[in-house]
């Protein structure tokens, strides 16, 4: 950034001293808009016996062999299995077991320490033991499980007093709420009810309850929720049902190999687990390995050693690869007919479909959700000891309703939104793209593009986009379809469109068979990073006047138009942020899987005193590590390779060369133990950035909000069986006590629940009143220019989850995970590709 044409830098070396921020306390409350009473899924908890004193005592399992026990797989029964045995020697306590570690009870033990023996029956497959070479000599025979005695010796400790009282106490009460947790739970309702959710994937609906602290004292929060989970049972089964094939014979060995990757198995055979590294490179019946471990030991194919050596039937597998179960070095190959799902979360993202399937199916109305709320509890004596009774009524709140903001549209004309909800009908885009050089090219053989394209050039010319007829409409050679690699495919297609077209398209329809589909990675890729051509993808299954409005919306603002501005950013009047050169920033990451690396996010304002328009800038880090890793990066030149530098320089250079002077910072994505972390970390990370520009010693002022929508709290409303209406608020009773934060809902919802947004105000130097950030944080879901509906949670947080999730499409990190010799995980981090300059500024991500 210059200031009167000069550009100074400042050493990345040179240690600018931050001093450690903490969040900040709640300055007041709301009070605009009409207010509405609410029900909220908490539930009054009353303390009758304040000085009820929890003693804590650790437990520690041991075998016969005096090998610690898996307290995940025995620890539940062998606590249970003592407290029924050694009742009296407990003076009859009660234990609360938190599964691990550790157990509770009201008032102390009769001594502080104990050894006993427990006795558990589990079990346990016969096995027989192969022979000294590796190889059995007797034929395999299947054989039942049988129950065989263990004995276990169970060790317990005193280790501390947790007193009821200390949940009054801010830097004490969560041992105090986590001791009434683990209470909760032993005599919670475990029953799940499964649902088909299709693709081999099913959900668990259960309940999620908790105790914490609010601003109108002690109370339960108590939810339904659904986890998704891999279907139990045959391999072969799941990967048919995964890619939605009859036979065998038609599965894609490519897509099963991503989808195994590090899923849990079970062998049939022996009932041992294990986790999937791959796929053998042959089928079954010509995949050779030494059964040996002896130099000489001849080699045989899977197939024979399973049929011939071990006597075990193989059906239909001979001519499928194997799974590898092994190491990278060291194969273990297992036919995919022995092979078991085990129980198991799924954690990838879902598919359309199956996202589709599962809110269909876990979708409630209000009065549904409080019915079985109030039906889950019944009289429980840990409650009882404890001295704690819980109300059976939802608890009455009052919330506010805030204006819907105004929007502007083209010709000057104002669009109110209903229930979140705005269009185009008869109404023109306030600053429309004119299209003159563009092709569509046309991956679907079903397609009709000839009728996509006067459908969309009418309905873009109804919008005020001037779209003149296609160059060329490129069809793909169907031989090309089914005889080559997507990347092939793409580079086939583009040696056609470069030979053929006159000159650089203004961009490029691109009609794609499906919506997920293995052609839209490469392209993006080659459009974007390769030759810088903004692009749109379609798969139309039903053209109609909103699917083509909300194409040309996309459309229309990867060109650099604007569809619409809120009322009060097209007149300048936001509060605070129209006053003063003012940037918003959008940050968040996503996560693919374990031992793949994230992907980081932020998205920035540009073109001030608009709050509409965003750039932004992707890098890839390293697996889970939720803190942002490249807001500011110094590289040995002395340049910093950040994403701040990139987007602070966007800022000064499309808003008539000023600095921000104050930038609102929304991050998404992150729990309330990490809230330190965002202000002494990433906001320190913004601040070098920002130095690093230029010669100013003058920070910008800074207000730093969390946005979350992985909570547990819903609203409903009190005498009426309907959502709660789009902008309802909630900043008191059920709250944090003292931390600022609130409940918003921008989105009406008219399947189910109403989803609302945490948001949680860490810092705030920039001096909002809480009702002028509560209708900014209103306003800021409705500058969504992707299509005619309000975002739930604010634009900025939902765009950085938009452009992190179009550049994974880009690039495949599966081969970038590796094992290291000692069999543990390791994870070279690449860099995502660069996006081309002509369109790196671009809404790309709409």
């Amino acid at each position: 950034m210059e200031e009167n044409g000069s550009t100074e830098h400042c050493s990345p070396s040179v240690q600018v001293n931050l001093p450690k921020r903490s969040v900040i306390t709640r300055p007041g409350f709301g009070n605009s808009g009409q207010r509405i009473s609410l029900l909220a899924n908490y539930f009054k908890v009353s303390v009758e016996n304040p000085d009820t004193t929890f003693y804590k005592y650790s437990v520690v399992i041991t075998s016969e062999d005096n090998t610690t026990a898996d307290t995940n797989v025995l620890g539940r029964e062998a606590i249970t299995e003592l407290l029924q045995t050694y009742t009296s020697d407990l003076a009859e306590k009660r234990f609360a077991y938190d599964g691990e570690a550790s157990v509770y009870t009201v008032g102390p033990l009769p001594q502080n320490s104990f050894e006993f023996v427990v006795v558990l029956e589990e079990s346990i497959p016969k096995r027989r033991n192969p022979s000294e070479d590796g190889i059995d000599n007797e034929p395999y025979k299947r054989s039942k499980s049988s129950l065989q005695s263990k004995t276990f010796k169970v060790e317990i400790s005193y280790v501390a007093k947790v007193p009821l009282n200390s949940i009054s106490e801010s830097e004490k009460n969560q041992d105090a709420l986590r001791v009434l947790d683990i209470v909760l739970r032993q005599e919670a309702d475990k029953r799940g009810m499964f649902l088909e959710i299709g693709e081999g994937l099913m959900g668990v609906r259960a309940f999620d309850s908790n105790f914490c602290l609010t601003l109108g004292g002690l109370c339960l929060n108590m939810d339904v929720s659904a986890n998704v989970i891999f279907e139990p049972g045959p391999m072969v089964d799941f990967l048919l049902a995964n890619q939605k094939v009859n036979e065998p014979r038609d599965i894609d060995w490519g897509k099963a190999k991503k989808m195994l990757k590090n899923m849990r198995i079970m062998a049939r055979h022996s009932r041992v687990e294990f986790e999937v590294i791959g796929l053998s490179e042959k089928p079954c019946n010509q995949q050779l390995f030494s059964p040996g471990d002896d130099e000489e030991s001849v080699e045989i194919t899977v197939y024979d050693y399973f049929v011939k050596r071990r006597n075990i039937e193989l059906v239909y597998s001979s001519n499928m690869p194997c799974l590898d179960v092994g190491k990278p070095m060291r194969p273990n190959y297992l036919p995919i007919e022995l092979c078991l799902v085990s129980v198991q979360r799924y954690t990838k993202a879902l598919s359309r479909t199956q996202r589709s399937s599962l809110v269909e199916k876990t979708r409630q109305k209000p009065p549904h959700i409080i019915q079985a709320m109030n039906r889950h509890y019944g009289e429980d004596p840990n409650h009882v000891d404890c001295g704690i009774s819980i109300e059976k009524n939802l608890a009455r709140i009052e919330g506010r309703i805030l204006d819907t903001p105004k929007l502007k549209v083209g010709n000057n004309e104002d669009c109110i939104p209903k229930n979140g909800r705005w269009n185009f009908n008869n109404k023109k885009l306030l600053k429309p793209s004119q299209i003159n050089l563009w092709a569509i090219v046309n991956f679907c053989e079903r397609s009709d593009c000839s009728q996509i394209a006067r459908e969309l050039i009418k309905s873009g010319r109804e919008k005020g986009i001037n779209i003149e007829r296609p160059h060329q409409i490129f069809e793909e050679d169907p031989r090309c379809r089914r005889a080559t690699s997507p990347v092939k495919r793409v580079e086939m297609m583009f040696t056609q469109i470069i030979d053929e077209l006159p000159n650089r398209p203004d961009f490029l329809l691109c009609v794609l068979p499906e919506k997920e589909c293995d052609i839209y990675g490469p392209w993006k890729k080659k459009c974007l990073c390769g030759l810088g051509i903004v692009t749109q993808s379609i798969s139309p299954t039903k053209i109609d006047d909103q699917y083509l409005t909300n194409v040309l919306l996309k459309i229309n603002s990867k060109l650099g138009g604007i569809n619409s501005l809120l009322e009060i950013e097209h007149s300048r009047q936001i509060p605070l942020v129209s006053d003063k050169p003012t940037m918003i920033l959008g940050m968040d990451i996503l996560h693919s899987g374990s031992n793949i690396p994230s992907i980081a996010a932020v998205v920035g304002s540009r073109s001030w005193p608009m709050i509409s328009r965003y750039r932004a800038a992707v890098r890839s880090q390293s697996s889970k590590v939720e803190m942002i890793e490249s807001l500011f990066k110094p590289l040995a030149n002395g340049e910093d390779g950040g994403i701040m530098r990139e987007l602070l320089l966007d800022f000064y250079e499309t808003g008539n060369e000023r600095k921000p002077t104050q930038i609102i910072v929304f991050r998404g994505g992150v729990s309330e133990s990490q809230f330190s972390q965002v202000l002494n970390i990433e906001l320190d990370q913004i601040i070098k950035a920002y130095k690093h520009l230029g010669r100013s010693h003058e920070i910008p002022k800074f207000t730093v909000i969390v946005a979350g929508k992985n909570h547990h709290t819903k609203l409903f409303q009190d005498s009426d069986a309907e959502n709660i209406p789009c902008g309802t608020v909630v900043d008191t009773n059920i709250v944090h006590p003292t931390n600022y934060d609130f409940y918003m809902c921008s989105q009406a919802d008219t399947m189910g629940n109403s989803e609302h947004v945490h948001y949680h105000v860490l810092l705030d130097e920039i001096g909002f009143s809480p009702n002028d950030l509560q209708n900014l944080v209103h306003s800021l879901c409705y500058v969504n220019q992707r299509s005619t509906t309000c975002t739930t949670i604010v634009a900025p947080v939902f765009y950085a989850r938009l452009a992190a999730e179009q550049m994974s499409e880009l690039t495949s990190f599966e081969e970038y995970s590796s094992e290291t010799s000692s069999g543990e995980k390791s994870v070279n981090v690449p860099e995502l590709p660069r996006l081309h300059k002509d369109v790196a500024g671009s809404m790309f991500f709409c």
